[in-house]
């Protein structure tokens, strides 16, 4: 995870944020999360943990050994039968062999490659709950729809791993041999979940499902429409109008970068909005990140209250933005005269590079066009 996202992670991290984030980009300002709401949840996730991979498939077969008291040692599960669970289980770890098994699973801890969140909460919706994740991307991500896929895979992992745990346990009470088998009753129910993708790119070309990336070219329209969908929730905030949605300085945030790249509106924002006079310092420093204006930061002073004035960083853009008009007017100066020297054709190039100050290269090419 690179500083930029350490950043975003950090001003979002904040539980008032979060909740405005959701009710505003998700649900057009609708005020259905509070921050009261929101417990935070660990952000690792996997390509299908070696751990889960035990417990769950791994306790797929029809006779199954466990460790239900936590202190290493098996019992024996009655499976309904009149059999013993575990002493099966026992002749059929001998047949296969332990050392191959041992060997399989130190070969996927091998292969395996953690990943984190960025940020992960479970939100309480009044008895129910559901497990929401924020993922940052500077950049298009062209496999999104595959990652997001896999880090909510994960999520409903761990929580059937933690199902899984206490049917084992005895904690849900009697069991049948399939629920006890399959480690989740029928009547066990996993926390929905959820990935919103914020992007602070220019434009987003790349997929939002995943059969967008899924190569169906010849395959009968029986067999298609039986492939599962999945799709990402996209917000490019660059994009995003209504940011009236949003009740804390998230909107704040959204605005500046939504004119970054006009400073002259974004001065009109700043002057007529007296949020933008006294910022939290931590959002002034997103703002710089997000928009990439790092060196601004030298002109952040703290006044009484602690807070920020964003006045200086709007003037600091328009200043910015009229030295970068200077350059180009410049440059577009040297390109005509380049011109008008070539169609009058009684100069050699190197004379038009010396006289117009453009490198004899950029003469040639002009000279092709």
């Amino acid at each position: 995870m690179g500083r930029e996202d350490l950043q975003k992670k950090g001003y979002l991290y904040d539980p008032e944020r979060f909740a405005d984030l959701v009710n505003g980009v998700v649900c057009a300002g609708r005020q259905v999360l509070a921050a009261e709401d929101l417990t935070e949840l660990d952000s690792q996730a996997g390509q299908f943990s070696i751990a889960a991979y035990d417990e769950i498939v791994g306790g797929g077969s029809e006779n199954t050994r466990e460790d239900v008291s936590g202190d290493g040692t098996d019992r024996e599960q009655n499976d309904g039968s009149g059999g013993s669970i575990g002493e099966s289980t026992r002749r059929d770890d001998i047949n296969r062999g332990h050392g191959r098994n041992r060997n399989i699973r130190e070969a996927k801890r091998a292969n395996r490659k953690d990943r984190h969140r960025d940020l992960l909460r479970r939100a309480a919706f009044g008895v129910n709950f559901m497990v929401i994740g924020i993922e940052n991307q500077e950049d298009t991500n062209y496999l999104m729809p595959l990652r997001c896929m896999s880090y909510d895979t994960a999520e409903y992992e761990k929580q059937a791993v933690q199902i899984r745990r206490e049917v084992r346990n005895g904690k849900k009470g009697r069991v049948t041999k399939e629920e006890f088998l399959s480690g989740f009753t029928k009547d066990s129910r996993l926390l929905p979940c959820v990935t919103i993708v914020l992007y602070y790119g220019e434009d987003w070309d790349g997929a939002t499902s995943l059969r967008e990336i899924l190569d169906l070219e010849g395959i009968p329209p029986e067999l298609q429409q039986l492939v599962n969908d999945y799709k990402i929730y996209l917000c490019e905030v660059r994009k995003f109008e209504n940011t009236e949605v949003f009740k804390t300085d998230v909107k704040q945030v959204f605005d500046c970068l939504r004119y970054a790249k006009e400073p002259e509106k974004l001065y009109q924002l700043v002057a007529n909005d007296p949020a933008y006079q006294a910022m939290d310092p931590d959002t002034y420093e997103a703002i710089v990140e997000y928009t990439g204006m790092n060196e601004l930061m030298k002109v952040k002073e703290y006044g009484e209250d602690g807070k920020v004035d964003m006045n200086e960083i709007a003037k600091g853009l328009i200043e910015m933005g009229r030295r970068q008009g200077i350059e180009s007017g410049i440059e577009e100066g040297y390109l005509a005269a380049a011109r008008r020297m070539l169609r009058d054709g009684e100069l050699p190039f190197e004379k038009i590079a010396l006289y117009s100050g453009l490198p004899i290269e950029e003469v040639r090419k002009l000279a092709m066009t």
